[in-house]
């Protein structure tokens, strides 16, 4: 597979996926998670799925297209893991996690995984949804929707407590 027809095939998953989610949440309470901002452009299809809820973002530098750019107090800046425990100290709040970390080095990336997992946890509301590009730890996992090829991204939902 090419580059462009691997970018092209992540997007595509990406987008569905979100989707996805975004209609499982329904009417269901919460806020938002952009966990990894990178260009803005699934924060901003997050914005626009979801235009009636609070969407949080962490990410560790503000380097997004100019129309994509959070309110400053829904914008975390730092490293994940600080920024998901500031997150979780007005406790769970989150019905949905988009989960876009990565180094592009699949061992580095499954340390980081369980690292930030337990952190992102304290944030989700029970039943709240997580859709990722990168395996998590401690939450269920669900199968992808038809439309996502199988592993390409991963879906889970916060255990009941």
């Amino acid at each position: 597979m090419s580059r462009l027809d691997s970018v092209i095939r992540r997007l595509t998953a990406q987008r569905a996926g979100l989707n996805w989610a975004a209609e499982q949440l329904g009417d269901a309470p919460g806020d938002v998670l952009e966990l990894g901002l990178g260009n803005g452009r699934t924060y901003d299809h997050l914005r626009s799925l979801m235009p009636n809820r609070r969407i949080w973002v962490i990410d560790r530098n503000l380097n997004c297209h100019p129309a994509c750019v959070p309110s400053a107090d829904e914008f975390l800046q730092g490293d994940a893991d600080a920024m998901l425990i500031k997150l979780s100290e007005g406790g769970p709040r989150l019905s949905l996690a988009h989960y876009d970390l990565g180094t592009g080095v699949k061992e580095a990336d499954r340390e980081i995984s369980k690292v930030l997992s337990p952190l992102l946890a304290k944030s989700m509301r029970p039943g709240g949804v997580i859709v990722a590009d990168q395996p998590l730890f401690g939450f269920e996992q669900l199968p992808e929707p038809s439309e996502i090829p199988e592993g390409r991204y991963m879906f889970y939902r916060q255990l009941q407590t």
